[in-house]
């Protein structure tokens, strides 16, 4: 697998919103899984890569649910892409695949809450429409650590591929690159 090149790299951080990140997850708690985000987006902005920040809205009603905006650390700085979505996954009727094409992104790194809902079905349908996709298991977080750990070791391990750590890849106790090899492409 060639390296990743920030210019075709975009970063998607998923549903960093209020009231989703206060909620309890594991292994990583919502703040860590923050943290981590913006590490990982204040790396790849360095290095020349697009940060895409997606929150989600529910459809049909008046008001958004207390706390539905984003936690002021992910959000969307100059020269990043804001996208709101109103199902599990970043792409649908949003505009996701046209921007990303547009400027020449084939490479999606895919972080943020839940592993098992938002992150999982952002990367299939990513994956799904021809990206490589990466999934650095320290920057998410499920709804509990066995959703986490399921998704890690049996979706992502079909679906995800590595690359060989860019120079401007965040250093965290794990590879979040760790076992996330495709093996058959």
């Amino acid at each position: 697998m060639d390296a990743l090149e920030p210019a075709r790299t975009a970063i998607v951080l998923i549903d960093l919103q209020r009231r989703i990140v206060a909620q309890p997850v594991a292994p990583h708690s919502g703040a860590e899984v923050v943290a981590r985000c913006v590490t990982l987006a204040d790396a790849a902005r360095a290095g020349g890569a697009l940060v895409v920040v997606v929150r989600a809205e529910r459809p049909g009603v008046d008001a958004q649910p207390a706390g539905s905006e984003l936690v002021p650390e992910v959000a969307p700085k100059p020269g990043d892409l804001e996208i709101v979505k109103h199902t599990w996954g970043a792409f649908q009727d949003t505009g996701l695949d046209a921007a990303l094409r547009e400027r020449g992104v084939d490479t999606l790194v895919v972080a943020g809450l839940a592993t098992n809902f938002g992150v999982e079905q952002t990367a299939r349908i990513g994956d799904e429409t021809g990206y490589r996709v990466v999934l650095p298991q320290d920057a998410m977080s499920g709804l509990d650590a066995y959703a986490h750990d399921f998704a890690v070791d049996y979706v992502f391990r079909r679906l995800a591929r590595s690359a060989p750590r860019p120079t401007w890849w965040p250093r965290w106790r794990v590879d979040p690159l760790r076992a996330l090899i495709r093996t058959d492409g």
